[in-house]
């Protein structure tokens, strides 16, 4: 060999961050020059550790197939395109090569050793004019040039052999011959021969194959890398089953890039038949290829556990595949398949899936039966839905889907024990079930949630589809009618319907009412949360020919974690949670609970903990809680004879609950039921978390407590030395026969189910204060309000340009749905006879997440003219909810059980000209608005919402028709009497309107114009008093009609 020829090989040696060959004659003869010309340190051979000569194992960057032994190692070498050229990256296990889309590059199979790292390498991008294929002295320096590796002297000498012999800068136009074959012993490195890196590396296969002495040594070759982009691999191909010993074969293409700086695919569009042969094969990567038709010898490699067959053109897979019973991992993504055999079932040892980026429709139901599989990727396809046995997938672990067009998903996917992510980005989701989109590995961005589906387009040639009319009703009205063609209706309190076409047969009077939430009309569980005002619709029970749609505006609940928002609704004599989907919308803010309903009823919104429900069959099942995913139930097979249906719902612990027992701590509590009476006919397995802050590690057993607890009965029971816990190091397994609901506890006292039992109470509890504030400008208007400690302080600072008032009130606790009353004491009196005035006091029902507000009119029975009046308002307890248990209402503590709080109120001394008669200077007869079935305002009544009005009178005189002189003559006549201005303008409008139906109704729309809504209420509440009277009597004298009774 010549000194240039050595020259040559020891350039392309020093690559060792790309080639890392070992070729101990070209350490020689480079040490031989270095010595002769005092340049630098003899180079030490390098073994396989020196340098990535394997091929590596190399997968997708993001959300794609790491190989467990390198999920926490750097990514393999590989190419990627960048500014300038293009650059070499490298990690653990190195070697290989071959560029990618993506970032993509393939590897060995799993028995590969890893290798160090090497650094990353900038290299020039080949064009048509200028190329330097490796291996030549130009790419050789062109690198090293680029990372700073060679030193002046080098440089130099490299200039003079250039002088030497100018033919070796020739161009790709003009590509240096090969240089001539190694011995065989210089090539192979540990079994290894990278044959991809050489120019004519299947040539020089060919050369060795037919030496005598090398063909035998080649037996030991068991990993062999060939380039497909040269035109001898089809003869080499022919000559590979002489490789007996052969594990992994990769014939890549993507060597090459052309004018764009893209990869080339290879020339290889088959593969010959009689490489089935290769017994012991277990890996090939056929990437960056043109195969458009999987090779006929592939599904004889019976040996064969990983197959790569990416970024080809195949359009279709064989049904031949499903004999490759060893196959772990097989990853055809960049190709053109648009549907999956049936065979792929049969791929039992499968782990790892990749189908992306192709033109996949749909996926067939038998990918169910790869219980095996751990990783599947369908991302970048056309999918509209997947199918449900995906959900029997039970070891999956990483499941892609994103950037397709699902419109739907089997909720199942959010049950899977070991999912720990679930990809569904950039598809049409316009509605998730709920278990999917409350779950923490779901990935949801880029759908259109909650987005309504526009409506389609007719086709050419017919007529677009006829609109359903719009109706909107204002707050005066209550009923509509509909017809067959349908409408679209949208109330005053916020509540819209959509009758589609056809829903009546006939035209149907719909009547409608908004009432307060009282307990006869709620049904709330021992957990639940009241959301919304309840929605009469009429007539009840009639049902429809196709479904309504129906939206209730609600108060988001506060805890969202964990929790689950449901329309509830009394079907015949139960009440039921309906399916519902949540919509919000910005401008303005508003959040709907959405529904479809068959037949009207009362309607409520609820928060409840998130209810998980599932059927077991005779084969067993497997529930696992959305709220909190360590929570799971374990159904083994023969459990049940026949099919079940089981509930579970996880309630969170909130830390204030265990009080200032700061060394205790306590697990979510887990609620079963089942709609079956039997027990199981075997033990079932439930897993909870242990406590927080507690470890399987480091708690001691004897403070661990497992409590079980029957819904029924208020009553806890320590079952911890009847069940066997089994502890890991996050969660505690115990095996039970029948549900109820259970609590893990870890205390050092002794008594633990009392206290079980206290902090169980705490948990339905809310701990509220209350607030007595009277109006600036009118002190005998008093607000009266119950709300949450956080919401007191901004509260108190929005009200405070009107309203004054005492500080509030201490902390107190209420049930949800617990009635309480406000009581004026010590000369203060309720002055109108209202509704929901029982006995003189003011009644209320809690709820936690509405507003518990109410204004009243006060009066006193003391003498104003003389002195002030100082007086009080007291709170206190009324009947608890039918949820809640008798012995937790008389654990309350105190002397007096019933009473909640007082706040002092003040009523100030009169001015000398009040007192007069509230007629004065008008001479008025009998006066009454309205009629005796609507409700009448009596002249007691005006003079009432006359002594409310104060200075806002001339806004609700305009509002009310009056002239604009005639409010000013009003104002002139009584210029030094406030109140003889608001009675003068007040009951002569009142004359005019005698015998006029709608006076009442402008009234009331005038008030609230003139952002009086305050006393339109108290108006309302004034005329439903008087309704209810006037049913009263006439049910008392036998004159209600025969329907009436029954209502």
């Amino acid at each position: 060999m010549s000194l240039r020829e050595e020259a040559q090989h020891s350039r392309l040696f020093r690559l060792g961050a790309v080639t890392s060959f070992v070729v101990a004659q070209w350490d020689a003869g480079l040490n031989h020059r270095r010595r002769n010309s005092g340049g630098g340190r003899p180079i030490a051979p390098r073994n396989n550790r020196g340098g990535c000569t394997d091929p590596g194992k190399a997968w997708k960057a993001e959300g794609s197939f790491p190989h467990p032994r390198t999920r926490s190692r750097p990514l393999w070498t590989g190419l990627s395109e960048g500014r300038g050229g293009v650059e070499l990256w490298a990690g653990s296990g190195g070697g290989g090569g071959g560029c990618s889309r993506s970032g993509e590059t393939q590897g060995t199979p799993p028995e590969t050793p890893s290798r160090c790292p090497t650094p990353a390498i900038s290299l020039e991008p080949p064009s048509c004019a200028s190329a330097r294929l490796p291996g030549t002295p130009e790419h050789a320096r062109a690198t090293r040039h680029q990372l700073g590796a060679l030193g002046k002297e080098e440089e130099e000498e490299e200039e003079k052999e250039d002088a030497e012999d100018p033919a070796s800068a020739a161009t790709a136009a003009a590509a240096p011959a090969p240089a001539p074959a190694p011995a065989l012993g210089s090539l192979l490195a540990s079994s290894r021969l990278n044959l991809d890196l050489y120019p004519g590396g299947c040539g020089l296969l060919l050369r060795l194959l037919g030496q005598e002495g090398a063909a035998a040594n080649l037996q030991r070759v068991q990993f062999l890398r060939l380039n497909c982009h040269e035109e001898q691999v089809g003869a080499a191909l022919a000559l590979l089953p002489r490789l007996r010993h052969l594990r992994s074969l990769v014939l890549k293409g993507g060597h090459l890039r052309d004018d764009g700086g893209s990869c080339l695919r290879g020339a290889l569009t088959t593969l010959p038949p009689s490489l089935s042969a290769l017994a012991h094969l277990v890996h090939l990567d056929l990437s960056f290829n043109s195969l458009r038709v999987l090779p006929a010898c592939i599904p004889e490699m019976r040996a064969l556990q990983a197959l790569l067959l990416s970024h080809n053109l195949l359009e279709g897979l064989p049904e031949a595949l499903g004999a490759l019973q060893a196959l772990t991992f097989l990853s055809v993504s960049s190709n053109c398949l648009r549907a999956l055999p049936a065979g792929v079932a049969r791929l039992s040892a499968l782990q790892r899936l990749d189908l992306s980026e192709n033109l996949l429709e749909s996926v067939p139901e038998e990918i169910g039966a790869l219980s095996g599989l751990t990783e599947l990727s369908l991302a970048s396809n056309l999918l509209q839905s997947l199918p449900d046995s995906l959900a029997s997938l039970r070891s999956l672990r990483l499941l892609l889907v994103h950037s397709n067009l699902l419109v739907s998903v089997p909720p199942g996917l959010a049950r899977l024990p070991l999912l720990s992510r679930l990809d569904l980005r950039d598809n049409r989701l316009r509605d998730v079930p709920p278990e999917i989109q409350e779950a923490p590995f779901v990935r949801l961005q880029g759908n259109p949630l909650g987005v309504p589906e526009p409506i389609p387009a007719a086709p050419s040639g017919e007529a677009p589809a006829p609109e359903v009319p719009r109706v909107l009703l204002a707050s005066d009205a209550d009923s509509f009618t509909v017809t067959s063609c349908g409408c679209s209706v949208a109330l005053a309190c916020g509540v819209r319907m959509l009758f589609p076409p056809g829903a009546t047969t006939a035209p149907t009077t719909v009547r409608y009412q908004q009432l307060p939430p009282e307990p006869r009309l709620v049904r709330l569980g021992p957990h639940d949360a009241l959301l919304s005002a309840v929605l009469e619709l009429q007539p009840h029970g009639t049902p429809f020919q196709q479904e309504v749609h129906l939206w209730l505006p609600f108060v988001p609940p506060r805890a969202r974690l964990g929790c689950q928002v449901v329309v509830r609704t009394l079907s015949g004599r139960t009440w039921k949670d309906l399916d519902t989907r949540l919509e919000k919308e910005d401008e303005p803010k508003r959040l709907w609970a959405s529904c479809r309903v068959p037949h009207f009823s009362w309607f409520l919104v609820v928060a409840r903990p998130a209810e998980d429900s599932c059927s077991v069959p005779r084969e067993g099942a497997l529930l696992c809680s959305s709220g909190d995913p360590g929570v799971k139930v374990i159904f083994p097979a023969g459990v049940t004879a026949e099919p079940r249906h089981v509930r579970m719902q996880v309630v969170r612990v909130a830390a204030w609950a265990l009080g200032d027992d700061v060394e205790d701590a306590v697990s979510p509590l887990l609620c079963l039921s089942q709609d079956s009476p039997h027990s199981f006919l075997g033990p079932v397995t439930v897993q909870l978390p242990l406590p927080p802050g507690i470890t399987g590690l480091s708690l001691d057993r004897a403070r661990l407590h497992l409590l079980h607890g029957d819904p029924g009965v208020p009553a806890w029971s320590d079952i911890t030395a009847q069940v066997a816990l089994d502890l890991t190091y996050l969660y505690a397994r115990f095996q039970v026969t029948h549900f109820s609901w259970y609590w893990l506890w870890y205390t050092t006292k002794s008594c633990v189910e009392g206290l079980a039992r206290k902090v169980y109470d705490r948990l339905r509890l809310y701990r509220v204060n209350f607030i007595a504030l009277q109006r600036r400008r009118d002190p005998e208007q008093v607000l009266l309000q119950c709300l949450p400690g956080r919401k007191v302080e901004p509260t108190l600072k929005r009200l405070q340009p009107r309203y004054r008032g005492p500080e509030p009130s201490d902390t107190v606790e209420l049930f949800e749905g617990e009635r309480f009353f406000a009581a004026f004491e010590q000369g203060i009196a309720v002055e109108a006879d209202r509704p929901d005035c029982v006995a003189g006091r003011i009644a209320f029902v809690f709820y936690s997440h509405l507003k518990n507000v109410k204004e009243v009119y006060v009066t006193s029975t003391v003498d104003r003219k003389t002195q002030a009046v100082k007086g009080q308002v007291s709170f206190y307890r009324g009947a608890v909810p039918d949820a809640v248990p008798e012995e937790a209402v008389r654990r309350r503590k105190g002397p007096d059980a019933l009473w909640l709080a007082t706040l002092p109120i003040k009523l100030p001394r009169l001015p000398r000209e009040e007192g007069q008669g509230p007629l004065k200077g008008l001479t008025l007869a009998s006066l009454n608005l309205g009629d005796a079935e609507s409700g009448f305002l009596t002249q007691s009544n005006l003079v009432t919402v006359a002594r409310r009005l104060g200075p806002d009178w001339q806004s609700v005189a305009l509002h009310l028709g009056l002239s604009y002189p005639e409010v000013q003559r009003i104002q002139y006549a009584h210029r030094d009497d406030l109140d003889g201005q608001v009675r003068n303008m007040l009951f002569s409008w009142a004359e005019r309107q005698i015998g006029h139906p709608g006076s009442i109704q402008q009234l009331l729309e005038a008030l609230e114009q003139s952002d009086r809504r305050d006393v339109a209420e108290e108006v309302q509440a004034i005329l439903e008093l008087g309704r209810s009277k006037y049913r009263e009597s006439i049910r008392r004298v036998g004159l209600a009609a025969e329907e009436e009774l029954h209502t």
